[in-house]
């Protein structure tokens, strides 16, 4: 087999499988280790996959998000989860914010019975779950209404956002790279959460399995701005080490 074919086949091997190993793809193959380590630092150049520690990850893009009647029933349990263990970071009497998404809400469900909180939040659903909250103080940015998400979203919301200084952000995220860091693939929607991270002393970043290792169109702030990820025990543990050597704490439930 001739290298160019076998680099093609490389490549579709590992796109099928999302992930492989170098001895994996040695044995498919039949060539030696050090074959296979040169074949994936050509691909890697093209940018048609990315090399880990022992193997490599087929890049996986998100250009849009579904729906969020959609997004709201998938992996339903893991948000649940995420959202108590993210709510369990919350210290009464602090100020945070919370971002618009299926998974932030859930955050907001696990604060109902807290003290002396403020919450500023871009998201009517996160707002109504917390308005019988007799400890909770709610404060919504304002700006341009999206029927389809219930959320609040740009030049309102920013200069909102601008004003305000937190102890906390809890953060929503379609597609978070070990390498780009946070992504998104809506640039209307990037200026409101960087404000959000700008704002906040602490960045919490919530994101299902699905979405890690995800790359987008758009960066919303790299990995050096995030302090803690609370994610679905699923990820690859190859990308989470990545995180981990940025100095990010990371949860998994």
């Amino acid at each position: 087999m001739l290298a160019a074919e076998r680099k093609l086949r490389i490549v579709e091997y590992v796109r099928q499988r999302k992930i492989a190993t170098v001895a994996a793809l040695a044995k498919e193959f039949n060539v030696h280790e050090a074959t296979i380590r040169r074949d994936l630092m050509d691909i890697e150049q093209e940018g048609l996959l990315r090399r880990t520690h022992g193997g490599v990850i087929a890049e996986q893009w998100t250009h849009d998000e579904p729906p969020f009647h959609e997004r709201e029933q998938t992996r339903l349990e893991q948000k649940m989860e995420i959202g108590k263990l993210a709510a369990s970071l919350v210290e009464d009497g602090e100020h945070i914010i919370i971002d618009s998404g299926t998974t932030t809400l859930h955050i907001a469900k696990n604060l109902v019975h807290r003290s002396n909180l403020t919450v500023v939040t871009n998201d009517i659903n996160v707002a109504a779950e917390l308005k019988d909250a007799p400890g909770v103080r709610v404060i919504m940015t304002g700006g341009e209404l999206y029927p389809s998400s219930y959320m609040l979203n740009g030049m309102f919301t920013d200069y909102v956002l601008n004003s305000l200084h937190v102890q906390k952000a809890f953060i929503g995220i379609p597609a978070i790279h070990p390498k780009h860091g946070l992504m998104h693939p809506e640039a209307q929607l990037v200026p409101a959460k960087q404000c959000m991270i700008r704002a906040a002393s602490e960045i919490v970043v919530v994101a299902d399995d699905s979405k890690i290792g995800k790359i987008s169109l758009h960066t919303v702030a790299p990995n050096s701005a995030i302090h803690t990820l609370i994610t679905g025990k699923d990820a690859p543990e190859e990308e989470l080490k990545t995180f981990r050597d940025y100095g990010i704490t990371v949860y998994t439930v």
